[in-house]
């Protein structure tokens, strides 16, 4: 028996929280494949969470169909059975807030077993742009913010994704310290809900090259203890857990001291240095 068979090996505790498949018509790849790639990333398991139908056909371009969700149920539903024993494989769903969608997310989320919903706001989707943008960069900036802190406050949604998307809409003119006091105040109402925010990896390859959000309202999110899951938003197998050791590091030097999943829609708390230790590059 060789030396490093005796050295114990990691426990997989993560999941890739946020990722997707090719029913949003801009992602590749069966879960099977994202599963296979989360478990060489030292993860336990995925949640799929691909973008949510909805009847209106606001951004049908970028999501599934309304007639397509049972479909997407079945397809991680076969996922967990085959990956059964190897990588965990949930369903989950990424859903879009905007004022006013309220009953019809609370209607299309009753129709399966969720285990983890991220709740989203897309300022660059068009019926996004054409109903709230007025001209005003920094104005746009504000009010996404704004639907992000109104977003928790319904209480439909576990994780808040990507919170400071916005800026890769307008990376020449974004200076976040010209709204911070506007995003302190959308944190303060975030935090009062219980929910959770994501540090979403996929930023490095956007226009504003860091994740979302970046480190300086990541240090505000710390400041109010609101928990903080990992995602790669994985529009391809390949970035299944993509830059994790990274962002766990981040979170350690900003003074974050554990890191969340959600399971059956329940938030579990792990220290980041036990998070560090099980994930690879």
């Amino acid at each position: 028996m060789s030396a490093s068979s005796n050295v114990p090996q990691p426990v997989p505790i993560l999941y890739e929280m946020h990722m997707h498949t090719p029913l949003c018509k801009h992602a590749s790849g069966m879960p099977e494949d994202y599963a296979r790639v989360a478990k060489r990333r030292g993860l336990k398991g995925i949640v799929v969470t691909c973008h949510n139908p909805i009847a209106s056909g606001w951004g049908y371009n970028v999501r599934m169909d309304m007639s397509e969700f049972a479909t997407y149920v079945a397809l991680v539903d076969t996922a967990r059975q085959r990956m059964e024993g190897v990588v965990d494989v949930r369903l989950g769903l990424e859903t879009d807030y905007v004022p006013g969608m309220e009953k019809d997310i609370e209607a299309l989320h009753a129709r399966a077993t969720l285990h983890h919903v991220l709740g989203s706001v897309h300022p660059q989707t068009r019926e996004y742009h054409d109903r709230f943008y007025t001209g005003d960069a920094m104005a746009y900036q504000k009010l996404y913010f704004t639907h992000l802190a109104m977003a928790a406050e319904t209480r439909l949604f576990d994780t808040i994704s990507h919170p400071d998307l916005v800026k890769n809409l307008f990376p020449t003119p974004w200076d976040v310290h010209q709204i911070m006091d506007h995003i302190r105040e959308c944190l303060d109402r975030i935090a009062k809900t219980g929910s959770a925010m994501e540090l979403n990896t996929s930023g490095l390859y956007k226009d504003v090259q860091e994740m979302n959000p970046g480190p300086l309202i990541l240090k505000e999110i710390q400041a109010r203890k609101i928990p903080i899951v990992l995602g790669a938003d994985a529009h391809a197998p390949v970035r299944a857990g993509d830059q994790f050791p990274r962002a766990l590091r981040m979170l350690k030097d900003l003074g974050f001291t554990s890191v969340s999943i959600f399971l059956d829609r329940k938030r579990q708390d792990f220290p980041i240095e036990q998070a560090l230790a099980s994930v690879r590059d």
